[in-house]
């Protein structure tokens, strides 16, 4: 067996701290496990604190796990491209309607800026990190990392929208064009998640690639994916949801999932 270890230009090895902090992404991200099996058990009353609360462990397991392998300046740099694109871009659809279609946010998911809850860029942060990471593994060239980190992270979406605006936590006047089997959201949304999911990930490979340790980003990675199947599934009985999104996000995560398998970098 084969071992191939990107090492071109813009390849480094990360390091940071040792010791009882390099478990911290681990804890933050069982916590965020845990947090989100309670969500789906949970009535859908007790559920809005729940959802900003595995935003927030969600996001510092990944900030925390960026900053201690791949260090203070690569973390600082992922932390200030994935916040400022994921509230500038939902800034621009609420004042635009694009590229998402016309939407509003409710008051559900806590205090905002500019009209945009400050857990949705902590989101967009949240999952660019394991996506990022998934995409430069299956691609060595910016614009490939672009295009297939683009195509998972919107294939998210195809799971995360239909479960918040079941939750009433965001709405479109219009939902148009739709995909067979979700219903309400509009196929706009989708195209717009796409767009600006390509740009963010060809912005955040201007990072400086690092071969550190990608164990907690492939948990929360593999997770997501296999979660939001089976809740979609048994939970929330939306078949359509389950298949979509499973095929479409499937179409990166299993050759993903076999590249880990076959070519470990550890």
């Amino acid at each position: 067996m084969s071992v191939r270890v990107y090492t071109g230009p813009h390849s480094d090895r990360g390091g940071g701290p040792s010791g009882w902090i390099s478990y911290l992404p681990w804890a933050l991200a069982g916590l965020t496990i845990l947090g989100q099996i309670t969500w789906v058990l949970l009535g859908s009353g007790g559920r809005t604190v729940l959802t900003a609360l595995t935003v927030v462990t969600f996001f510092l397991s990944s900030a925390t796990h960026a900053f201690i392998t791949r260090g203070a300046a690569w973390a600082s740099g992922y932390l200030a491209i994935s916040l400022v694109f994921g509230w500038g871009i939902e800034f621009l659809g609420l004042q635009t309607s694009f590229p998402f279609g016309e939407y509003a946010y409710s008051d559900a998911l806590g205090p905002s800026v500019g009209g945009v809850p400050v857990v949705i860029p902590m989101a967009w942060a949240m999952m660019s990190y394991p996506v990022l990471l998934a995409a430069q593994r299956l691609a060595a060239t910016g614009l490939g990392t672009a295009l297939v980190g683009g195509w998972l992270l919107a294939s998210w979406d195809l799971f995360l929208d239909p479960q918040m605006v079941g939750q009433g936590y965001w709405t479109w006047a219009d939902a148009g064009w739709a995909l067979p089997g979700i219903p309400g959201i509009p196929l706009q949304n989708f195209l717009g998640w796409l767009l600006g999911a390509i740009v963010l990930m060809f912005l955040l490979d201007r990072l400086p690639r690092k071969v550190a340790s990608e164990a907690v980003p492939t948990l929360m990675l593999t997770w997501v994916f296999a979660s939001n199947v089976v809740a979609n599934l048994l939970f929330f009985d939306r078949p359509g949801v389950a298949l979509w999104g499973g095929l479409c996000m499937g179409v990166v995560i299993a050759p993903w999932l076999w590249r880990l398998w076959s070519q470990p970098q550890w």
